[in-house]
């Protein structure tokens, strides 16, 4: 979780003392928000991190679709599984 107190520094902090944040980042695997002028420009995140975000959004996506297709069985839009496989052995010929 992103502390704003402590994660937010300008990209000329983070250029000088580049391996104190990767050591941070690493250890408390908090992302660094990093400024231009005052303004937030850039956000650097550890890798292992990273991945661990990838993996949420994929999950996050799955249980979406997952949703999705429980709103569609309960709307009535479906087909029976026959008419679908029929469907496919047409377009295959």
């Amino acid at each position: 979780m992103l502390d704003i107190s402590k994660d937010i520094h300008s990209l000329s902090d983070f250029k000088r003392n580049t391996t104190d944040f990767i050591r941070q980042m690493k250890k408390n695997g908090h992302p660094v928000v990093l400024t231009i002028n005052g303004k937030a420009e850039l956000v650097v995140q550890d890798a292992t991190s990273y991945q661990q975000l990838l993996e949420l959004v994929d999950r996050l996506e799955a249980i979406e679709g997952i949703k999705h297709g429980i709103d569609a069985v309960k709307a009535g839009r479906t087909e029976p599984l026959e008419k679908v496989f029929a469907g496919i052995r047409r377009r295959k010929r």
